[in-house]
């Protein structure tokens, strides 16, 4: 059998655990919304109207901060339209996502949604047909105590100051497929104006620029030089976008996708950091990597049609996951942590129902996805230090990544208990893996959980809610500081260790 050794020592470490890292993104956009996370009439409906089940499987994942309202629906939306009485609002041409939209849900139903759920608002702005002024009545809307027309309107609709302080400023408008699309000088300019005046009513706001819609697009690198020029002085963070599959059937690259966001990452940092060079700052912008997920593109499962009807809330990209996704999405958890000194943010796209975690029926039960498993674990177990973990590992040969560790890791660490997360990258077989615990002073194992099946594509519905979950990890033996387990293909492990 291959085997790997890990060194683990609480000396190490990259970064403190960041509670924003586990983010996660409700937007306008097929069922995420209506009939995911809001539908009157259900049998678990609140009195907002808000799904129970659904607030319930929001808390059990463990979720920090929602990004809300997109997304591509952003760059078209007025904000206006989503509060004050339901029976005024009227119904508007989502053209991101070829829908209409009835604005039943809006900003005070979000807010009161939040605070049910324990997350933290993430609100981003329409800065593809609006822009200034538009920014400052939303902030001013949301934000100021009293005293002027639009805190005074919130005040009427039955609402206290919101007190947000993280903004997106706009969303994806490197996209052709953006209304609003812009070079990156006209975008740059635009997220400054903004970030400044927003910054003239709350100078202690976080704002994120935002960065290429992905690392393929053909200004990567050139826009975020060209943003951050503009606005390295008003932001705190520039976002990044991933979101990876299997259509090919290339399993072994898809299961190295982490490669790919290391690299992502760290290509968007030294971009951000030169321009701090030129800039002669000192400032250090960070990254909010608010949307990441696996996503399909030839899988989605369920979608509406025809594609020239305009409906209202159609089903749109309901990707059914798989144990080899939830492996994926583990692993893009160990890489977004090791990254902890500059990812200050990170948002799994979406929630409900839209490539979610979380699915639901209209009018019927709710259920985990196999992904769930592994950010809920990650986000409940990982606290204190984020601890750099050195690996000698067998490797894997991959076409889109070369080379791979065949096993990936990551540690946390804080007052004498211990956090692993470790993933098996090779569909060859299973690997020993011996880790070196003797300078973290842990000698009991309290907790281990491993998601992996004899069928990696098996998955979770309605009727089988629990095919796919986490399973009690047995084999996992600590003698004498060092820590040897056994981890099968395609899985993905988490254990908790004290002293």
């Amino acid at each position: 059998m291959p085997t790997a050794h890990l060194t683990i020592d609480p000396a190490f470490s990259i970064a403190p655990v960041n509670r924003r890292t586990f983010g996660t993104f409700v937007e306008h956009m097929g069922r995420c919304v209506y009939t995911g996370i809001y539908e009157p009439g259900h049998a678990t409906a609140d009195e907002d109207g808000f799904r129970k089940d659904v607030l319930e499987l929001t808390r059990e994942l463990g979720a920090s901060v929602v990004r809300y309202p997109g997304g591509n629906f952003v760059s078209g939306y007025r904000w206006e339209d989503g509060v004050g009485p339901r029976d005024a609002r009227p119904r508007r041409l989502d053209l991101a996502w070829h829908s209409v939209e009835t604005n039943e849900f809006g900003l005070d139903e979000f807010m009161r949604w939040c605070a049910k759920a324990g997350v933290e608002p993430m609100m981003a702005l329409n800065l593809g047909t609006r822009g200034v002024q538009e920014a400052l009545d939303l902030l001013e809307y949301t934000n100021h105590p009293d005293g002027t027309a639009l805190s005074e309107l919130r005040a009427q609709h039955g609402a206290s100051p919101y007190g947000v302080k993280l903004w997106c400023l706009g969303n994806e408008l490197d996209g052709p497929w953006q209304v609003g699309h812009k070079t990156p000088t006209e975008y740059g300019r635009l997220a400054a104006e903004t970030a400044r005046a927003m910054r003239m009513v709350e100078p202690d706001l976080q704002l994120v620029a935002c960065g290429s819609s992905s690392s393929k697009m053909p200004l990567f690198g050139t826009w975020e030089r060209d943003v951050l020029r503009e606005t390295y002085e008003f932001v705190d963070y520039i976002s990044c976008h991933a979101y990876y599959g299997n259509d090919d059937g290339d399993t072994a690259s898809f299961l190295a996708s982490a490669v790919d966001m290391d690299h992502f990452i760290d290509s968007v940092t030294a971009t951000a950091d030169h321009v701090g060079a030129e800039l002669k700052s000192r400032k250090r912008i960070g990254i909010s990597f608010d949307e990441w997920n696996v996503w399909y593109g030839d899988r989605s499962r369920r979608t509406d049609g025809p594609a020239d009807a305009w409906e209202v809330a159609p089903r749109r990209i309901e990707d059914e996951y798989n144990v080899t996704d939830a492996v994926v999405v583990g692993n893009l958890l160990i890489s977004l942590l090791r990254h902890s000194d500059r990812v200050a943010v990170a948002c799994l796209a979406q929630l409900a129902n839209v490539i979610a975690p979380i699915m639901t029926d209209p009018g019927g039960a709710a259920w985990r996805q196999p992904i769930f498993h592994p950010f809920a674990i990650t986000s409940r177990l990982a606290a204190g230090q984020v601890l750099r973990v050195e690996t000698d590992s067998p490797t894997v040969t991959t076409l889109k990544h070369g080379e791979v560790t065949a096993v990936d890791a990551i540690a946390t660490y804080e007052e004498g208990r211990l956090a692993l997360f470790v993933v098996n990258r090779s569909t060859d077989g299973p690997i020993e893996i011996t880790v070196d615990l003797s300078r973290t002073g842990v000698n009991s194992v309290d907790e281990a959980v491993i998601i992996h099946d004899t069928d990696p594509l098996a998955t979770n519905s309605a009727a089988a809610p629990d095919r796919v979950t986490a399973q009690p990890f047995d084999s996992a033996q600590l003698v004498d500081g060092k820590l040897t387990i056994t981890l099968p293909a395609i899985s993905w492990s988490a254990l908790s260790l004290s002293a």
